[in-house]
């Protein structure tokens, strides 16, 4: 997306009123639960800390761990599946979608599936595929994209949920929440039992022992995973953690975070294909394990750090420019504050780079990440890659060498009086400014003059 298209968008969304309203009705709601949360906690800087420590020593030995969870995963009979980009990921889901004459499929909510698009290509491949999370459902009835990365409906209000119930299934216009939600349920419920095959998301790969680890609060992961003969889990190859213990604290951490629980009400861990003796579970089950950009991110020495994220979204609720221009405008699976540091690595920096500079530099986003990432200093750091690859105007370039030699002589700067100067200033600056501030105006005099009438010149020792 083109930083013109970018800024055109948020212009708009920043002074839609009804939408501001909705998010901050909700985004409050979570800053009250959150608060409420991180109170289980006696030393909460600790197990930052530790989890912090645990997520980037992964990182630094992706290659040990991946190993270890193909081994163990493919012992307890799953197969694991290495897809270098999106396509090879698709593809690999639609060859076993062939070979099993698939026709319907139940996704849970995955980011994962919504970078490789993949609802699209399982529809134009004539599969149903049906998104099971009621916020998922939500938006894909509305034919948009998540608007966060963990209450992907948090731009519509119950209102708007009803509506669009009305529009989509001729329900009553006036439903409560609550039938809104045991209506889905009752149209899920045959979805699930009628299901070939379920694909999911995975929020820790356990390298020990080779499990899928997903945490949720609808149930429908749970039966995504086990009604189906086939299992699908996609997962970034950064999802690992290195033992089954370390679930005792990133499961809360990412709760609390997340959604301010102690805990999500269903957590799974998925080891591999029913075994013999078992009456529940997949016939098979999948592990794709995809790198779509993630090696360019573990390339750079410092950004890298962002491959330690457990997807809580707390940073993007932090953000006073996510607040103000919402998920959509950022036209990326992965928006606000890690988005701005990871997308210009999955998908280019040329590209995205302007994300980066989409930010207050405020700090709060590293403020509230539960592995302690420090999500604004890599923002500087992508800001100084993007100008070191010559991804800046022919203006951008010119503007600072001029007006830095300009600011940095004393001489000049007494030379032009204020009305030359906010001339300049109008002629060159305001559009950058911004149509929504007001340029500051330069003083009539410069303040070595105003010295100097008032004080005489400086003494000299």
């Amino acid at each position: 997306m083109e930083k013109k298209t970018f800024l055109k968008k948020a212009e708009k969304i920043a002074f839609d009123k009804v939408h501001r309203e909705k998010i901050k009705f909700n985004i409050s709601r979570y800053d009250k639960a959150v608060a409420k949360g991180k109170a289980i906690y006696s030393n909460l800087d600790l197990a930052r800390d530790r989890a912090g420590y645990i997520k980037y020593k992964v990182v630094n030995e992706l290659e040990k761990y991946l190993i270890a969870f193909e081994d163990n995963f493919t012992r307890n009979g799953g197969k694991v599946i290495w897809a270098a980009d999106a396509r090879e990921a698709v593809n690999a889901i639609l060859q076993i979608a062939r070979n099993n004459k698939v026709k319907k499929v139940v996704k849970s909510k995955s980011m994962t599936t919504e970078e490789l698009d993949l609802n699209k290509f399982l529809n134009q491949a004539n599969i149903e595929s049906v998104e099971t999370d009621l916020g998922e459902f939500i938006v894909q009835q509305a034919g948009q994209r998540p608007y966060h990365i963990v209450t992907p409906a948090m731009h519509m209000s119950k209102e708007d949920v009803a509506e669009l119930y009305h529009k989509k299934f001729d329900t009553d216009e006036h439903m409560s929440p609550e039938e809104l939600t045991l209506y889905t349920r009752k149209l899920l419920r045959d979805k699930f039992i009628h299901a070939d095959m379920g694909i999911s998301g995975a929020n820790f790969l356990i390298a020990d022992t080779g499990g899928v680890a997903v945490t949720e609060n609808e149930g429908n992961a749970m039966l995504s995973m086990s009604f189906p003969k086939i299992h699908i889990a996609i997962a970034g190859i950064e999802k690992l953690i290195p033992r089954l213990e370390d679930l005792d604290l990133f499961w809360p951490l990412l709760a609390t975070h997340g959604t301010g629980q102690n805990m999500t009400v269903y957590n799974s861990i998925i080891s591999g294909p029913k075994k013999g003796d078992e009456k529940d579970g997949p016939e098979e089950m999948y592990v794709i394990l995809l790198d779509n950009g993630r090696t360019n991110l573990l390339a750079k020495e410092r950004q890298r750090q962002a491959l330690s994220c457990i997807r809580c979204g707390a940073c993007l609720n932090a953000c006073p420019v996510y607040k103000n221009i919402g998920g959509h405008t950022y036209d990326t699976t992965y928006s606000g504050p890690i988005g701005a540091v990871i997308t210009p690595y999955l998908k280019g920096l040329k590209e995205y780079n302007h994300l980066s500079f989409a930010s207050s530099l405020c700090g709060k986003c590293t403020e509230v990440c539960p592995v302690k990432i420090p999500i604004h200093q890599l923002l500087l750091v992508n800001r100084d890659d993007a100008v070191k690859n010559g991804f800046y105007t022919y203006f951008d370039k010119e503007s600072i060498k001029i007006s830095t030699k300009f600011l940095l002589s004393r001489k000049l700067l007494d030379m032009t009086g204020g009305k030359m100067k906010n001339f300049g200033a109008g002629m060159f600056v305001e559009k950058v400014w911004g149509p929504r501030r007001e340029l500051p105006k330069f003083a009539e005099k410069s303040f070595s003059k105003q010295w100097k009438e008032k004080y005489g010149e400086e003494k000299k020792e």
